[in-house]
């Protein structure tokens, strides 16, 4: 399967900073997977990207193969079971787009996740979640392709170990695709939902170059509390800040440096535990960052 020529890596994250991938390849359907996969050794650095939100990649790139889900991974189906429904789509669908489509076939539970921009195989991967909800709410089960064994597997729902941001979904394992199981509900109910998450993201979340919130909500607090209380609104280190709206953002300039916002992540946490004592965590995904990687 050809690699693409244009490697480019931070480009393709919601942050738009950060260096290449050594090489990267665009998977269009489950033969060309095998095919890749085939032809990787387990021994090299591998990162599977969806769409490149929760994502922070190195200005000096990432010295490893790059495998991102392309069309032949964004079908949807509805399988209607009466008393419910079970919602068959592929890994590389964007969650607000299903979070749309349910809604249109009048089924409920999944309105949430308009309001998460990523796709569907990393949301299940990191259990995202939002708004009350998480995927651990309607996941039945996953299939995914395991790059050192080269074998699928199906997970339940149980063998995903789901958490609070966490699956025991491994480094190579691609997340292929994923059934959930979704109640009917009343349709105008659910897309006034729907309105009301893009309304309330607009009106308290920051657009422009972003990762979505960059720190896990502790037992005690909201993250962005803690990084409000402590000052840190608007602090900027180079070309990297914290947002003045919302505390648990950061922004990059244009043509901004990832490791800016590296060390920024880095100093919220030391002032936060200063603070507070509470020692926050990062849900973004360090590429590239050699012993910082997460």
């Amino acid at each position: 399967m050809p690699e693409l020529s244009d490697r480019s890596l931070g480009a393709r994250t919601t942050l738009r900073v950060g260096g290449l991938a050594r090489r990267f390849f665009s998977v269009s359907d489950l033969t060309e997977l095998e095919a890749i996969a085939h032809g990787l050794s387990i021994d090299e650095p591998i990162f599977i990207l969806g769409r490149g939100s929760n994502t922070l990649v190195a200005d000096a790139g990432f010295e490893g193969t790059v495998l991102q889900l392309g069309e032949g991974f964004q079908g949807i189906e509805f399988v209607d079971h009466g008393e419910y429904c079970v919602v068959e789509a592929g890994a590389g669908v964007d969650l607000p787009v299903l979070a749309r489509r349910c809604v249109e076939q009048g089924l409920e539970g999944f309105t949430w996740a308009v309001g998460v921009p990523g796709s569907l195989g990393g949301a299940i991967r990191m259990n995202a979640g939002g708004h009350g909800s998480d995927m651990s709410a309607s996941v039945v089960s996953v299939t995914v392709f395991d790059l050192a064994t080269k074998h699928y597997v199906t997970k339940s729902v149980e063998d995903l170990g789901y958490a609070y941001r966490h699956s025991t979904i491994a480094a190579t394992d691609v997340v292929v695709s994923a059934k959930l199981k979704l109640m009917p509900g009343d349709q105008d109910v659910e897309r006034l939902g729907l309105s009301s998450i893009v309304q309330w993201r607009r009106a308290n979340q920051p657009g422009g170059a972003n990762c979505g919130s960059v720190f896990t909500n502790p037992s005690t607090d909201s993250a962005g509390a803690l990084i409000d209380r402590a000052g840190l609104k608007g602090y900027r280190r180079g070309s990297a800040a914290v947002s003045s709206k919302h505390a648990n953002f950061i922004q990059a300039d244009a043509g901004g440096r990832a490791d800016d916002v590296a060390a920024l992540i880095r100093d919220i946490t030391e002032r936060v535990e200063q603070d507070s004592g509470v020692r926050l965590t990062t849900e973004v995904r360090m590429v590239g960052f050699g012993d910082r990687d997460a």
